[in-house]
C-alpha cells in the first residue's frame, strides 16, 4: 500500500512541484542563515516574499495572495519588521492604509537570497545538466504565465 501511495504522489505534477519547492526553499534558508546570521528566518517568512510588490502591498492583499488569514500574515510581517526585512509605510493612494514593503536591508537580503538560490541552481545544473535545468526553468515560467493569466494564481 505505501509503495502505491508513494507512486501516486510521484505521479502528481503538483505534488512533485510542492515537494521540490519546499526542499529548495529549505536549503536556501539554511544557507542564507549561515551567511546572514539571521537564525530566526523561517519557511513561513519566505512564503511572503514573492507576493510583496516592490512599491508595497496592503496586508489584506498580501493575505489573499498567500492564502492565509490577515492575522497570520500580520504576525509574519511583525516578525519580519522586527528583523529589519520589512517596513510599513503610508499608502499614497489612501493615507489611512499602510503598505508592506521591503526595507533597504530587506531588499539587500532578498538580493543575497537570490545569490544563494543561484548557487543552488548552479549545483542543480551540474547534477542534472545545464540544458535540462534551462528547459525546466522555461517550462515553469510558461506554467506560471498560464496560471497567472487564468487568475488561478495571484501575485
Amino acid at each position: 500500500m505505501s509503495d502505491a501511495f508513494e507512486q501516486a504522489k510521484r505521479a502528481s505534477l503538483a505534488q512533485v512541484l510542492f515537494k521540490t519547492a519546499r526542499l529548495v526553499n529549505e536549503e536556501g534558508i539554511s544557507r542564507l542563515r549561515q551567511v546572514s546570521g539571521h537564525d530566526n528566518l523561517r519557511v513561513a517568512h519566505t512564503a511572503l516574499f514573492p507576493h510583496i510588490d516592490l512599491e508595497g502591498t496592503r496586508l489584506t492583499e498580501l493575505a489573499r495572495r498567500v492564502g492565509i488569514t490577515k492575522q497570520a500574515v500580520g504576525q509574519l510581517v511583525d516578525e519580519l519588521e522586527q528583523m529589519g526585512a520589512l517596513e510599513r509605510v503610508k499608502d499614497p493612494s489612501d493615507g489611512r492604509a499602510k503598505l508592506i514593503r521591503f526595507s533597504t536591508e530587506g531588499r539587500q537580503g532578498l538580493l543575497a537570497g537570490l545569490v544563494v538560490l543561484g548557487s543552488i541552481e548552479s549545483e542543480l545544473a551540474v547534477a542534472l545538466g545545464r540544458e535540462r535545468v534551462h528547459r525546466l526553468h522555461e517550462d515553469l515560467l510558461a506554467l506560471l504565465d498560464h496560471l497567472e493569466s487564468q487568475d488561478v494564481v495571484q501575485g
